[in-house]
């Protein structure tokens, strides 16, 4: 992977060398696999999760190659993404990148959701990345550098079964968008970063419809586009300052439809989503 990488992006990998990284959600998925990564390339690392052990056991395999600092956070609770911060700054002296990519998911019809699943979808995917990047934004301006958000095709287009998910999505793309109009011209990046469909366990911690985890994923995993490619692209995003990234060919092609078909993109969607193995549609 990281050979691929230096293919890529050639001496561009340089860019990330010393550079400051809190990575939330690192223990797994796509916040591991760019953990691993930005240390290949140089980068100190502040990685945020809520298992201390998972965290521990990553940095005693990363620490070979740069420094890392491993802060057990919630981010669902401000203190706790308070605290991140504050010990990131107290070890590097500094933050040159955020990337917000803390996330859960969900799978079920609304009509069946208790309301205590949206409220948790969106204290850990909205209101985490907004705490972090407040207590981030001081130290971020001062460096000119980067905040991530790490949405989905969901914060573009409506995802069926997924109401909890979407709307978090389409929260933080909101809230990103405007956070880069209000810095426009004081150098901060802001990048909404939208994977598509990616192998990770995300769906195996989806919440059901009464909030417990639904344990395996219904979609085929092997199809998908692996947590390591994703973290090339986000790379490849932080070295350009794109604002936007949105990923996979059905990623680009849905959001176009559904700014120029919405209803027919509605139905394609849906008979789509259908089809995935015990579908919520079905009932």
């Amino acid at each position: 992977m990281f050979f691929r990488f230096s293919q890529i992006f050639g001496m561009n990998r340089k860019f990330f060398k010393d550079k400051v990284m809190i990575i939330t959600g690192a223990s797994s998925g796509i916040g591991l696999a760019s953990a691993k990564l930005f240390a290949s390339c140089g980068a100190k690392l502040a990685l945020a999760a809520r298992s201390a052990g998972k965290l521990e056991e990553i940095a005693a395999e990363l620490s070979k190659e740069t420094e890392v600092l491993c802060v057990k956070t919630d981010v669902s609770v401000e203190e706790d993404c308070r605290s991140l911060v504050e010990k990131t700054v107290e070890k590097f002296g500094r933050i040159d990148i955020l990337v917000n990519n803390a996330g859960l998911s969900m799978r079920a019809m609304f009509r069946d959701l208790d309301l205590s699943v949206l409220k948790t979808l969106m204290d850990v995917n909205y209101w985490g990345t907004v705490y972090c990047t407040k207590y981030a934004l001081p130290y971020l301006l001062e460096t000119k550098g980067s905040v991530v958000g790490v949405i989905s095709i969901a914060g573009y287009s409506g995802l069926p079964g997924r109401t909890g998910y979407s709307s978090s999505k389409y929260a933080i793309r909101g809230f990103l968008d405007t956070l880069r109009i209000e810095h426009l011209y004081d150098g901060l990046h802001v990048m909404v970063f939208a994977p598509g469909f990616t192998a990770s366990n995300v769906r195996n911690a989806a919440l059901t419809a009464d909030g417990t985890a639904q344990g395996k994923t219904p979609r085929d995993e092997g199809k998908m586009m692996s947590a390591e490619k994703v973290a090339e692209y986000l790379a490849k995003g932080l070295i350009r300052r794109k604002s936007h990234m949105i990923l996979t060919a059905i990623g680009k092609l849905t959001v176009f439809m559904h700014n120029l078909w919405p209803s027919l993109t509605d139905r394609l969607e849906f008979s789509y989503m259908a089809k995935e193995p015990d579908s919520p549609f079905h009932k």
